[in-house]
Order: C-alpha cells, then structure tokens, then sequence
C-alpha cells in the first residue's frame, strides 16, 4: 500500500472520529495502492476527494474570469437604472424576510425551487442575488444548479460555460467556472455543458464539497434547481442548503403539485414561499407605493 493510501487513509479516520455524524466535507477519494502523487495532483476529480485546504479571497477572486454580461432589462430589474419598477420592492421585503430569519439561524445557502417548470423560480433566483449584493459589500454568488433546462446565463446574458455540470465530472476546478459581470460583488457559475446523468452528478459529492468551500466567501450563495415535483435532482440540492425558498406561480401552479413540493421538502428547512405573476389589481399595496412614492404626486393609486 502506498504512503498516499496510507495518509489518506489516516486523515479520514481522524477526520470522522471530530465530526458529528453527516457533517463535513464529502469522505476523501479511496484510491488504489498504485496511484502516485503526481497522478493525484494531475486529476481534478481526486484533488476533490482529498481534504483541501480553505480558500483564501486572493486566490480565489484573483482567477476569477470577469465576463460582459447583457441582461435582459425586462426581467433583470436591478440592472436598470430606475430604483422603482415593478416589483423591485417586493424583492426588497424578500430581502429583509431572510435578513430576519438569518438572525433566527445559519442561512447562507439558499435553495430556489418551484413544483413544475416556467413557474419564475429562475427570474427569483436572478433578481433575489441582485438585490441581496446591493447592500454595501455584500458578495453573492449564483449557481445554476437545473442541469436539465439551465436558464440563468440566458436571463443575465452570460457565457453558457464552462460552468457546474464539467465542475462536478471532475473536468474543471472551481477557479474555471466562475464568472463575474458588470454587477460588482455579483458572480454566477452557469449549468455548463448538458450532461446524460444530472442526478448521479448532483449527488456524487461534489456538490456538497463546492459548497462548502465557497460558503466561508460569499455572503449569499443562491442556487437555481430544476423543478421538485419532476425529478429528484431538486431535494438532492437542498440538502446541500440551509433553507429553500419555494416559488409558485398565481394561477398556474396546481395545488397537488404545490403540496407535492411541499411534502418533498418536508425534512429540510423552507423559510419561506413566493408567490409570482400576481395580476396588478390583486396588490393594491404596492399600486399605493409606486405612485405615492415613486412620483405619484398626492398619494392616490393609479389605476
């Protein structure tokens, strides 16, 4: 047996001995008395396995690939320039809500999900990041973790790839797939390349040890999911998470798919729903608010 099997051997023994049952990193690659130190270093997949060492903001964001980003203004609403539009403040309240939580318990990895698809738990994902980085020095990373039908990058207008799917094959290291736009403190690791096997990959581990060795750098880290009632990739997520935010669509989702998402994350931690597409005459409040302070004159809704 090799000294390499040996010390690594050694170092999970150790390792599981301090921790608490399910807690940590991911168990370090088993590898095979033959394999030598340089085969380790030259293949990201078993550099993932092994017990790395924290990574530090300089040698992190110093790699980082800074990218041109062109959202889409429609949608993206904290790219643009007015500091009012429709529903800006709503993600504002989101904001605050998980502030109040936040003080409750340990919530930096939040989980975006929804039952089905086209329900706007992309746009949430987006636009939750873009408010949450503009408090002042906030750092918020986005992932697109829906390796099915991947939409982030086409929302924020960013580069497809390489992104999570070659992350988590053991192609790329963490350093490759993160990009930065034009927002400051706002980066996204993109879905990548399409793969056969999302689920095997999702929970190969290394989802798990990604996070992980992000969470110490970032303020917020949100992940974008594909939807619960559909596929398991979903619930695989969340418990990668501190907490999921569950999206449903006014009008649209069914009320047993709804309670089926819910049922799916009934062991995990849901701090809260969003309910999306609401008709402009159901919110009376917010009509109050962008007309009496966002121009509105004497205070009188607009109709």
């Amino acid at each position: 047996m090799s000294r390499i099997h040996e010390a690594l051997k050694k170092a999970e023994q150790e390792r599981a001995l301090s921790q608490p049952a399910g807690a940590g990193e991911p168990a370090a690659v088993v590898l095979e008395p033959s394999m030598d130190a340089d085969r380790v270093m030259a293949t990201p997949s078993l550099r993932a396995g092994v017990v790395a060492p924290a990574l530090s903001e300089e040698n992190v964001f110093a790699r980082i690939r800074q990218t041109n980003w062109h959202p889409d203004l429609k949608t993206m609403l904290f790219f643009n320039n007015e500091e009012h539009a429709s529903g800006m403040e709503e993600f504002r309240t989101l904001r605050s809500r998980l502030y109040q939580a936040r003080e409750r318990q340990p919530l930096s990895k939040l989980l975006i999900a929804s039952p089905l698809p086209k329900e706007g738990k992309s746009f949430t994902t987006a636009n939750l990041a873009q408010v949450l980085v503009r408090q002042q020095g906030r750092r918020v990373l986005m992932i697109d973790a829906d390796l099915r039908n991947p939409q982030m990058h086409e929302l924020l207008g960013a580069e497809a790839g390489p992104g999570l799917s070659e992350y988590l094959s053991g192609e790329l290291d963490e350093f490759s797939i993160i990009q930065r736009g034009t927002m400051e403190n706002l980066f996204l690791i993109p879905a990548g390349g399409r793969r056969d096997n999302p689920a095997e990959l999702v929970s190969n581990g290394r989802m798990r040890f990604l996070l992980n060795r992000l969470d110490p750098l970032f303020d917020w880290i949100v992940v974008d999911s594909p939807p619960a009632a559909l596929v398991s990739d979903a619930v695989l997520l969340a418990n990668y998470c501190d907490g999921v935010i569950l999206v449903l669509r006014s009008n649209s989702t069914p009320v047993d798919a709804a309670r089926r998402a819910r049922k799916e994350f009934a062991e995990r931690n849901v701090v809260g729903v969003v309910l999306n597409g609401i008709a402009p005459e159901l919110t009376p409040y917010a009509q109050y608010y962008y007309s009496a302070y966002a121009g509105g004159g004497d205070g009188q809704a607009k109709n």
